[in-house]
Protein backbone atom coordinates (compact mmCIF):
# COMPACT_ATOMS: atom_id res chain seq x y z
CA UNK A 1 0.00 0.00 0.00
CA UNK A 2 2.40 2.34 0.76
CA UNK A 3 4.18 1.87 -3.04
CA UNK A 4 1.07 3.71 -3.94
CA UNK A 5 2.12 7.30 -2.43
CA UNK A 6 5.75 6.79 -3.12
CA UNK A 7 6.73 9.93 -4.93
CA UNK A 8 10.04 8.58 -6.51
CA UNK A 9 10.18 10.57 -10.31
CA UNK A 10 9.98 13.56 -11.70
CA UNK A 11 6.90 13.04 -13.54
CA UNK A 12 5.29 11.91 -9.77
CA UNK A 13 6.54 15.81 -8.56
CA UNK A 14 5.62 16.72 -11.82
CA UNK A 15 1.74 15.93 -11.03
CA UNK A 16 1.60 16.83 -7.82
CA UNK A 17 3.15 20.20 -8.66
CA UNK A 18 0.32 20.64 -11.07
CA UNK A 19 -2.06 19.34 -8.82
CA UNK A 20 -1.09 21.71 -6.22
CA UNK A 21 -1.39 25.07 -8.74
CA UNK A 22 -4.85 23.92 -9.73
CA UNK A 23 -5.51 23.66 -6.39
CA UNK A 24 -4.44 27.27 -5.30
CA UNK A 25 -6.06 28.72 -8.69
CA UNK A 26 -9.51 27.50 -7.28
CA UNK A 27 -9.47 28.60 -3.94
CA UNK A 28 -8.03 32.10 -5.15
CA UNK A 29 -10.82 32.35 -8.17
CA UNK A 30 -13.68 31.17 -4.48
CA UNK A 31 -11.98 33.66 -2.64
CA UNK A 32 -11.82 36.99 -4.56
CA UNK A 33 -15.63 36.32 -6.32
CA UNK A 34 -16.84 38.85 -3.85
CA UNK A 35 -14.53 41.55 -5.34
CA UNK A 36 -14.94 40.89 -8.99
CA UNK A 37 -18.80 41.39 -7.99
CA UNK A 38 -17.98 44.50 -6.36
CA UNK A 39 -16.13 46.02 -8.96
CA UNK A 40 -18.93 44.76 -11.55
CA UNK A 41 -21.30 46.12 -9.67
CA UNK A 42 -19.73 49.93 -8.84
CA UNK A 43 -18.85 50.17 -13.07
CA UNK A 44 -22.54 48.94 -14.04
CA UNK A 45 -24.51 50.99 -11.95
CA UNK A 46 -22.07 53.02 -9.77
CA UNK A 47 -22.68 51.90 -6.22
CA UNK A 48 -19.98 51.05 -5.13
CA UNK A 49 -20.02 48.06 -1.89
CA UNK A 50 -17.69 46.46 0.02
CA UNK A 51 -16.75 42.61 -0.43
CA UNK A 52 -17.52 41.65 3.23
CA UNK A 53 -20.62 42.83 2.59
CA UNK A 54 -21.32 41.13 0.22
CA UNK A 55 -19.13 37.75 1.89
CA UNK A 56 -21.55 38.39 5.33
CA UNK A 57 -25.14 38.52 2.36
CA UNK A 58 -23.96 35.23 1.07
CA UNK A 59 -22.98 33.43 4.49
CA UNK A 60 -26.36 34.24 6.05
CA UNK A 61 -28.99 33.66 3.01
CA UNK A 62 -26.63 32.01 0.45
CA UNK A 63 -27.31 33.17 -3.36
CA UNK A 64 -31.10 34.83 -2.58
CA UNK A 65 -29.28 36.94 0.16
CA UNK A 66 -26.68 38.43 -2.17
CA UNK A 67 -29.35 38.94 -4.74
CA UNK A 68 -31.77 40.80 -1.97
CA UNK A 69 -28.97 43.07 -1.10
CA UNK A 70 -28.28 44.01 -4.67
CA UNK A 71 -31.71 44.70 -5.47
CA UNK A 72 -32.04 46.83 -2.12
CA UNK A 73 -29.39 48.89 -3.11
CA UNK A 74 -30.78 49.28 -6.48
CA UNK A 75 -33.65 50.27 -5.12
CA UNK A 76 -32.13 52.76 -2.70
CA UNK A 77 -30.57 53.91 -5.50
CA UNK A 78 -32.90 54.69 -7.82
CA UNK A 79 -35.40 56.48 -4.86
CA UNK A 80 -32.39 59.22 -4.43
CA UNK A 81 -32.90 59.69 -8.20
CA UNK A 82 -36.60 61.09 -7.17
CA UNK A 83 -39.73 59.91 -9.24
CA UNK A 84 -39.62 59.15 -12.86
CA UNK A 85 -41.06 61.86 -15.19
CA UNK A 86 -43.72 59.61 -17.35
CA UNK A 87 -44.46 60.66 -20.99
CA UNK A 88 -48.22 62.11 -21.90
CA UNK A 89 -50.47 59.80 -23.63
CA UNK A 90 -48.41 57.07 -21.45
CA UNK A 91 -51.28 54.39 -19.99
CA UNK A 92 -54.33 56.49 -21.04
CA UNK A 93 -55.00 53.06 -22.61
CA UNK A 94 -55.37 54.24 -26.56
Amino acid sequence: MGGAFDLLTKADWTVLGAAAVLLLLLIVSFRSRPYVFCQYLKTMTGIGLKPREVRRAFKTGGREGVRNLFLDLIIREDLKEGPAAIPEGVGEGN
